[in-house]
């Protein structure tokens, strides 16, 4: 045969060679004992039948894999699902091991400390007031609100001064009524279970706590922005929880504390007074209306170098607040403090806070809040003691409870 003539007869056989393989890919069925993978079952795309059966081999060994890692995620976890069973005659325990259908697992509830959690009163999460609402000790708290506001006030103290001759401004600062105020406040507990048991329900502590409030005038650039005053109150309060039913009402902690505040300035310009104090906490069944209380004495000092002689007659000896719970995201509240006395002076602080953010449990809930307050009379602050003003202020503050 010429040499010639040799492709042309090689060619038709290489086209035929060609189909016969491809028509055996398409037709071809997985062997027995062979792991088929989609792709292959997918390519048998001339065959129905031969497909269907690639694709049930194919599901049959992933169930077999799925079976084979269950077994071995529950050999590692045997204490998941385990229950335990006491057998009346011997007092044994036997422990019965439970294994879930599917290694998929739950979603985690939300971390919920328990100074937050809601199913407990806003009194017993504030002073931790039962077991169930302990979040610890030596941990930080937030105690007075955390707040940054805008302030306006009805008159300013360009000349403070007291009845001691040594505390009396000679020079007249260009303050402006407008300011703003930030305030700072925590607290923290230094023991607990003093005189309760500590396997009780009921648990007493005692807390440090630290407060204070800069009044910034930062609308006065001629005065370069100064903060005009800010005062400094830290005290030491122990608090006892005290059950008792008042009708619809429940009294539910009672303590005492002792308080140091001054200004931390110098002559002419310092204020600063000691008291010790009693408290109680009351609030309704429904949880809704809170009222809390306190009276105190003032610790008596050097009448040369007492600051302000007469800070009680105008700040007050005791004080009293109302809170009511409107809704989650809304509260009111109204404090009134006044000396005890006919011709006393006091004052009166209207506050409403409103929540912003998600309001849930744990890491949802959030502590922001739209923080307005109107405040008449006096001790606005410690350098304005004896100045009645009226104050309305707007701002944001920080909650934790």
């Amino acid at each position: 045969m010429p040499l010639l003539r040799i492709p042309f007869l090689l060619s038709p056989l290489a086209l035929l060679l060609g189909w016969a393989s491809q028509a055996q890919a398409q037709t071809a069925v997985p062997a027995p004992g062979s792991v088929p993978s989609w792709q292959t079952c997918a390519a048998q795309a001339g065959d129905d039948a031969a497909r269907l059966r690639c694709f049930d081999a194919w599901a049959r060994q992933q169930a077999t894999e799925a079976a084979a890692v269950n077994a071995q995620a529950a050999a590692r976890t045997p204490q998941q699902g385990a229950t335990t069973n006491k057998p009346a005659s011997t007092g044994g325990t036997a422990t019965t091991a439970v294994v879930a259908d599917t290694p998929l697992a739950a979603p985690e509830a939300p971390v919920v400390e328990r100074c937050h959690d809601t199913r407990y009163s806003v009194l017993s999460r504030v002073w931790e007031l039962e077991s169930g609402t302990d979040c610890g000790v030596l941990s930080l708290r937030g105690y007075r609100p955390v707040s940054l506001s805008l302030a306006q006030s009805s008159s300013v103290n360009r000349t403070p001064g007291t009845p001691n001759p040594e505390n009396q401004s000679t020079e007249v600062e260009g303050y402006r009524r407008t300011e703003a105020r930030i305030q700072l406040s925590v607290r923290t507990k230094l023991a607990q279970g003093l005189l309760t048991p500590r396997e009780g329900d009921r648990v007493d502590s005692l807390w440090l706590g630290y407060s204070q409030q800069s009044f910034w005038q930062v609308f006065s650039p001629e005065l370069s922005r100064p903060f005009r005053a800010t005062d400094h109150e830290p005290e030491l309060i122990y608090v006892y929880p005290t059950y008792a039913e008042l009708g619809s009402w429940r009294l539910r902690y009672s303590g005492l504390g002792i308080v140091h505040q001054s200004n931390g300035q110098n002559l002419p310009l310092s204020r600063s007074w000691n008291r010790v104090y009693l408290m109680a906490g009351a609030e309704s069944k429904d949880e809704r209306f809170r009222v809390t209380g306190r009276v105190w004495h003032r610790l008596s000092e050097d009448a040369k170098s007492d600051d302000n002689p007469d800070i009680t007659d105008y700040i007050g000896r005791a004080e009293i607040t109302g809170g009511w719970t409107l809704s989650n995201r809304d509260n009111l509240s109204l404090t009134l403090r006044h000396p005890l006395k006919t011709n006393g002076k006091g004052s009166a602080r209207f506050e409403w806070q409103h929540a912003l953010g998600p309001q849930g449990e744990g890491w949802l809930r959030s502590g922001l809040r739209l923080h307005t307050q109107i405040f008449h009379g006096y001790g606005d602050s410690l350098i304005d003691y004896n100045v009645r003003k009226t104050v309305f202020s707007v701002g944001l503050s920080l909650m934790d409870f």
